[in-house]
């Protein structure tokens, strides 16, 4: 079983494609998520901020996350 991760924007170019598979259950929670993520793909440390949304909305780094949970990784929005 696997986590399946979205990933958009800048996060999408660095990692090289749009959707992940890590293997479950770790990480357990998004804050072992953005850290994982940030070890495999160290260009996303860079990122001045990156959001994770679980079931379309935005979740803690505390929260866990489950193989069925839909997972995507926000990357930062600037606008004008």
């Amino acid at each position: 079983m696997s986590l399946k991760i979205s990933l958009y924007g800048i996060t999408r170019d660095i990692v090289g494609t749009s959707v992940i598979e890590l293997p479950a259950p770790a990480p357990a929670t998004v804050g072992e998520l953005l850290a994982e993520m940030r070890r495999q793909y160290p260009a996303l440390a860079q990122l001045r901020s990156c959001a994770v949304a679980v079931n379309n909305e935005y979740a803690e780094e505390s929260q866990a996350l489950h193989t069925v949970d839909e997972i995507a990784l926000i990357p930062p929005v600037a606008g004008g």
